[in-house]
């Protein structure tokens, strides 16, 4: 298997379970990882057989800065999903994603959550 990283993405959304979450938002850094078979991109040297990088990061983009959700487990799986849907070549989907500042006490870097989706 192979495999497209986007890392470390940062964007701005408003998801969170409490309401100055959904009011306010905050920062919100995503990697997705596609695996793919890149034989067919390799060989030919055409975008058709691989994923536009561009449209998988807008994809990112649209499900984080968009509606707001209140965990952002709901957030990595419709990133998942939509990922998936839109580029069927993609045979599996990890997404990271991490929320630096989150609204609880206590010293960390960070909260995050990683799913895979599909086969890797």
């Amino acid at each position: 298997m192979d495999y497209i990283h986007l890392n470390e993405m940062e964007f701005y959304g408003y998801h969170g379970v409490f309401p100055e979450e959904r009011k306010l938002g905050q920062r919100f850094r995503a990697t997705v990882t596609l695996a793919i078979d890149l034989t067919r991109a390799g060989e030919t040297d055409e975008l058709e057989h691989t994923v536009h990088y561009g449209e998988a990061y807008e994809t990112c983009r649209e499900v984080i800065e968009g509606t707001p959700k209140k965990l952002v487990e709901a957030v990595a799986e419709t990133v998942a999903a939509k990922l998936r849907h839109r580029f069927p070549l993609v045979q599996g989907v990890r997404v990271q994603l991490i929320k630096p500042d989150p609204p609880i006490p206590g010293h960390y870097q960070s909260v995050a959550i990683d799913i895979t989706r599909g086969n890797f």
